[in-house]
C-alpha cells in the first residue's frame, strides 16, 4: 500500500484490480489499509458474469467497513471498482456491472452523467411467476475480447460525430434516419450503422421492461428481453467474436435454447457477450427438461439455476 501507482505488467490481474480500487479510495479522501482476506466465490470467472466488478465490489466494500464503518455509496464504491479495471486492469468497461454488484438487486440505470448515474431499484421477485432464472455457461473465455468490446463505445461514437455530438444518446434518432445514407457513406461501416440502430431501439425498449415488471406483466417483459436478445444478435452483434467465426457457443446455446424451450421461456445472451454465457427464463416446471438439454452440449454443470440476490456490497455479522 505504499505503492498505489499503475504497474504495466499487472494489468488483467487481481493484484492490479486491488491496487487500482485501493489508489482510487485513497484519491478519494477515504481511509485505506492494509488487510488479510480469504475470498470464496462461485461466480463463473472470465464468463460474462461480472466477476472481475464482483472481485472490485468485495475488494472495495472490506476497505469500506475495516477503515470507513460502511460509510461509503455503493455507487461510488461501483465507480471506483470501474477506475481500477479501465486504468490499472486495461478493461474499457462501463459502469453497468461494477453497479449491479455493489448496489444489488434488480435496477435500471441511467448513465447520462456517469459521474452521478441514476440508479433505481426494480422490486420484482421472479418467483412469483413461477419461472427461474438460468445462466448457461457456454465454457467461452472473454480473456482476449477486449478489442471487441471496446469497438462498440468507439463505432458508436464515430456515428455520433457525424452529427457533431460525443455520445450517440444525444443524437435525435429521427434525424439519424433521415440521414442515415449520408451516415452510412461517411462512416464507411455498416456495423456502425447496425449497432446505432440498436442503441436507440434498446433505450427505448428499457424503460418497457422496467414498465412491464412493474404492472406484474410478465409475459411483456419475456416479449421484451426476447426482443432485445435478437437486437443484440443481429444488429449489435455481439453474440461472437467475428475474427473468430469458428467459435460460436453462445450462438449455438442460443440455437438450441430456443429450440427446446419453445414457449416455456425465452433466452438471450448475457452480460457483454461475444463468448460465455446466457440467461433464460424458463417456467419452474420446465427447468429440469431445459437443463438436461442445454447440458448436452455443454456439459454437466454448465447450468446454473439462480435466484437475484437483493443486497450488493454489505457487511454480514454474526451475533
Amino acid at each position: 500500500l505504499n505503492d498505489l501507482d499503475k504497474k504495466d505488467e499487472e494489468e488483467g490481474t487481481s493484484e492490479g484490480l486491488i491496487r487500482g480500487v485501493v489508489s482510487k479510495l485513497k484519491e478519494l479522501g477515504y481511509n485505506i489499509g492494509g488487510f488479510k482476506a480469504f475470498i470464496t466465490s462461485d461466480v463463473l470467472v472470465g464468463a460474462g458474469l461480472s466477476s472481475s466488478a464482483a472481485f472490485e465490489t468485495i475488494i472495495g466494500t472490506i476497505i469500506d467497513g475495516l477503515y470507513n464503518d460502511m460509510s461509503i455509496d455503493m455507487v461510488t464504491i461501483a465507480k471506483v471498482g470501474q477506475y481500477a479495471e479501465n486504468v490499472y486492469f486495461g478493461k474499457p468497461c462501463g459502469l453497468m456491472d461494477q453497479c449491479a454488484c455493489a448496489v444489488g438487486g434488480l435496477i435500471s440505470i441511467d448513465f447520462k452523467d456517469t459521474e452521478h448515474p441514476v440508479v433505481n431499484h426494480v422490486d420484482v421477485d421472479f418467483s412469483k411467476y413461477d419461472h427461474s432464472l438460468c445462466i448457461v455457461d457456454t465454457k467461452g473465455s472473454h480473456a482476449d475480447l477486449t478489442d471487441a468490446y471496446g469497438a462498440i463505445p468507439t463505432e458508436m461514437k464515430d456515428v455520433a460525430h457525424y452529427f457533431g455530438k460525443e455520445y450517440l444518446r444525444e443524437v435525435d434518432e429521427k434525424e439519424f434516419f433521415e440521414n442515415i445514407a449520408d451516415v452510412r457513406a461517411a462512416v464507411k461501416n455498416d456495423r456502425e450503422i447496425l449497432r446505432a440502430i440498436h442503441f436507440f431501439k434498446e433505450n427505448a425498449r428499457v424503460p418497457q421492461i422496467v414498465e412491464a415488471l412493474n404492472n406484474d406483466d410478465f409475459d411483456l417483459f419475456k416479449k421484451l428481453i426476447n426482443e432485445s436478445g435478437n437486437s443484440s444478435y443481429k444488429y449489435l452483434q455481439n453474440v461472437y467474436a467475428d475474427f473468430d467465426y469458428k467459435n460460436q457457443a453462445v450462438s449455438a446455446a442460443l440455437a438450441l435454447s430456443e429450440i427446446v424451450l419453445g414457449d416455456h421461456g425465452v433466452a438471450r445472451v448475457h452480460g457483454g457477450g461475444f463468448a460465455g454465457t446466457i440467461q433464460a427464463f424458463v417456467e419452474n416446471d420446465f427447468v429440469v427438461k431445459y437443463k438436461s438439454q442445454i447440458e448436452k452440449l455443454f456439459g454437466e454443470g454448465s447450468c446454473h439455476v439462480l435466484k437475484v440476490r437483493k443486497l450488493g456490497g454489505c457487511k454480514v455479522m454474526e451475533e
